[in-house]
């Protein structure tokens, strides 16, 4: 169990440390996580809502801030290439993101084409039902997400690798609002970048 929560200790390390380094990322994962933190109790509510709270707002925002805002070249504090960190990354690096928001963004489209989906979902006819099916692809989609990336872990790494990086994401919003809670404050005093060392474990 020890080993088991030094790797988490370490996974989180290594993903703030080489991914978070732009302020307004940081901000942008706090709306994200708070925004998660609500999805969570909405699963026990209203799954479909939970589904397009989580991807329209808080993916949304959460992915803004590494595709549009952390920088892609050298990583002078921790002497890394961009192509280095997206090749040791755990988790889903930008390639990968880019084909699960891919097929994110192209599941409302094949809803609408095909009410239904091929009797996987419950047929719509008006827009309110539209979007509960929405909110249900949605939901399988990001539990597919999560479980593909921690099996293909199980083999490519490690069994325990695996679950420990299925149980960061899954407590990631409660760890982002802890970690990210003051970067609007920095942000405003014109704090771009967080000053980092990779010396420095959390």
């Amino acid at each position: 169990m020890n080993t088991f929560f030094e790797e988490l200790r370490v996974q989180r390390w290594d993903d703030h440390r080489y991914y978070h380094h732009c302020r307004i990322n940081q901000s942008l994962h706090l709306i994200s996580a708070m925004a998660f933190v609500v999805s969570y109790v909405l699963l026990f509510i209203d799954p479909p809502l939970a589904a397009l709270l989580a991807w329209l707002v808080s993916m949304t925002t959460r992915q803004a801030g590494h595709f549009f805002f952390e920088p892609l070249g050298y990583d002078h504090v921790n002497k890394a290439t961009n192509e280095y960190k997206e090749e040791i990354k755990v988790g889903y690096n930008l390639r990968r993101k880019v084909v699960l928001l891919s097929v994110w963004a192209c599941l409302p489209l094949a809803i609408f084409m095909n009410p239904g989906l091929f009797g996987l979902l419950p047929e719509h006819d008006n827009f309110a039902d539209y979007l509960r099916a929405v909110g249900y692809a949605w939901l399988f989609l990001g539990a597919a997400a999560l479980l593909v990336r921690t099996v293909h872990l199980f083999f490519i790494k490690d069994v325990q690798s695996g679950l420990v990086w299925m149980t960061k994401i899954l407590t990631d919003p409660f760890h982002d609002i802890y970690l990210y809670h003051k970067a609007p404050i920095q942000l405003l005093r014109g704090e771009r970048f967080a000053p980092m060392s990779a010396r420095h474990v959390q």
